[in-house]
């Protein structure tokens, strides 16, 4: 029969006869021509030497092939067996290139196994690093990869060391990973990449001799980077692939400049998720590891990517708050059916409101008409913008596109820039009665009603056009849903600025003045002893009308969070949608 290993050769055995008896029996096998078999078990009785290390490895590597074909999962024992006789191959023999190929192919069969790798993962991953810094080759650097596992080796020069940059990219799928080295420090991702790490020029100083092994390496698998805390299980998930540098025998930390590592998402980042870059701090859970945030800075590149600037080498990876609770699809549904709907309707009483009003002279002479109509004119255009967008996006023109956002962007801000407008008229003629001129009165409003929104705007276009985009579109793909493309800030840094500041403001200013009216109101009735008799309903209309005028029912969407979030979601909604028909 033909020998398993090597298949070139043969092993045999004879049939024997028996001339007493005339039966016949096979003799014992002759497998001197082909390497013995062993199990498991025989694994401790191998003794490693330099001469046989190879050998070894080759043993290890179809003892796992042949288990795991038999079974999806390696025992405890059996893989403990194995990592033992790995530890003794990488302590006593020189690894070449050849040998530590194979050694990462078998970590990496067994890593996509069904095998729970918990209990000797620090094991494993300081294993790989010895066998890299220990690895002898004579080029200047050599890379073996193995599917979702890949490490390079470089010699480094501390003369003329101008920073190094290592680049991982799955052509494919995770099966066929290829690897990338600029010899310079690249604070941008190098194209078509999964994961970079770029390491400083000033990182010299921590070479210790002339030439020194620095190497990388890229985890396409979770397996070994399994935080067992509860808090870090409930809160936080994986998503980015790992990617790792270090220098041999130095511990590199407290850099002053730091090291960028830019990972590849893989699920893009929503609106609303926070991301975090950290790095696997193996003294955490009593030696077993667990994330750690410490000296790292999160620097969110778009949807797809974020960028770390860290002040340490060690293994890195982007982390997703899962802590808040997702907003199912039939609820996305619903909520976004009471928004078309709710602005539908709203755009019709604003337009109403705006024809009646230019209609009658009458009703616009004095100031607070005035203010309406304007107010009225930007929330028309915000509701109409609302739902022309969708159909807008859905020609892909870049253009457009950024148009559509930026006049969105626009309209929300002039809307609540006269709702402060509002606000500050009403001060003035119900607390501030007295005393109070100001010349050219609705032209200033005007001024600045229309005028700050297209400043905001105006600056954000100026400083990057490209913060307007197609935002929605890539959630919905994320989500598995058919949600329309939308036309939005797609920039977290102009979002919260430009719009959450800027809301947040005004809506703090309005509460303030609706807090004064009603002192001043309950004061002029007090006043008035036939204004008593007037009842608690006349109070309850009071306030439903100022909280409507002063657009306060927006601050609904700054506590749509915690166990009433969903509620929260939808009172804003359709309390939202329909103020202005409430205002009409």
């Amino acid at each position: 029969m033909v020998c398993r290993k090597p298949p070139s050769k043969r092993a045999h055995r004879l049939c024997k006869l028996d001339i007493q008896t005339d039966m016949t029996s096979w003799a014992t096998p002759d497998m001197k021509n082909c390497k013995q078999l062993v199990t498991m078990s025989d694994l401790f009785n191998i003794t490693v030497t330099t001469d046989n290390a190879a050998e070894v490895v080759d043993i290890v590597q179809d003892l796992v092939d042949v288990e795991l074909s038999n079974s999806s999962v390696l025992s405890y024992l059996e893989l403990d067996s194995v990592v033992r006789k790995l530890n003794e191959v990488v302590d006593i023999s020189v690894i070449k290139p050849a040998v530590g190929a194979d050694i990462v192919d078998v970590i990496a069969v067994i890593l996509l196994s069904e095998t729970n790798v918990t209990q000797v993962a620090t094991t494993v991953l300081k294993l790989t690093d010895r066998m890299a810094d220990n690895m002898f080759f004579s080029d200047q650097s050599v890379s073996v990869t193995a599917p979702s596992l890949a490490i390079s080796m470089i010699n480094v020069a501390a003369d003329g060391f101008k920073g190094l940059t290592f680049g991982v990219s799955s052509v494919s799928s995770l099966l066929d990973l290829k690897t990338f080295v600029n010899w310079n420090f690249v604070s941008e991702p190098l194209p078509d990449t999964d994961a970079t790490i770029s390491l400083p020029s000033e990182l010299n100083s921590c070479f210790t001799r002339d030439t020194t092994r620095v190497q990388f390496q890229f985890h396409g698998t979770p397996e070994l980077f399994q935080d067992t805390t509860s808090t870090a299980q409930s809160q936080w998930t994986l998503n980015s692939y790992i990617v790792s540098a270090s220098i041999n025998d130095t511990d590199v930390s407290n850099l002053s400049y730091p090291v960028v590592v830019t990972l590849s998402h893989h699920k893009p980042k929503l609106p609303d998720d926070r991301v975090q870059c950290m790095f696997w701090d193996f003294r955490k859970n009593g030696g077993l590891g667990g994330w750690n945030g410490s000296g790292c800075e999160t620097r969110s590149i778009s949807p797809h990517q974020t960028s770390c600037l860290c002040d340490h080498l060690t293994n890195f990876a982007v982390l997703l708050d899962v802590s808040r609770t997702p907003i199912s699809e039939a609820n996305s549904y619903i909520l976004t059916l009471i928004s078309y709907l709710g602005c539908g309707i709203s755009s019709i009483f604003l337009g109403i409101t705006l024809l009646t009003y230019l209609v009658f002279e009458k009703l616009r002479r004095d100031h607070p008409s005035k203010i309406l109509i304007n107010l009225s004119a930007a929330l028309l255009g915000l509701s109409m913008l609302f739902l022309l967008d969708s159909w807008f996006s859905s020609f892909s023109s870049y253009g457009l596109c950024i148009a559509t956002g930026a006049t969105l962007h626009y309209f929300l801000l002039a809307s609540f820039t006269w709702m402060g407008l509002e606000a500050v008229n009403m001060y003035l003629a119900l607390v501030k009665v007295f005393n109070i001129y100001v010349p050219s009165y609705i032209l200033k409003f005007c001024a600045v009603g229309w005028g700050v929104p297209l400043v905001v705007v105006g600056l954000v276009l100026a400083i990057d056009k490209d913060a307007y985009g197609n935002v929605v579109a890539e959630q919905a793909a994320s989500r598995d849903q058919s949600t329309d493309p939308f036309c939005w800030l797609q920039d977290d840094v102009f979002f919260y600025v430009t719009v959450v500041a800027f809301v947040l403001l005004i809506l703090l200013g309005n509460i303030a003045v609706f807090v004064v009216v009603l002192i001043q109101i309950r004061r002029m009735r007090a006043n008035k002893p036939s204004a008593k008799s007037i009842g608690s309903l006349h109070d309850l209309r009071a306030v439903a009308s100022l909280t409507v005028l002063l657009g306060l029912t927006w601050s609904m969407g700054f506590f749509s969070f915690g166990p009433g979030r969903m509620v929260m979601m939808y009172l804003f909604s359709i309390l939202n949608t329909l103020q202005d028909s409430g205002r009409f």
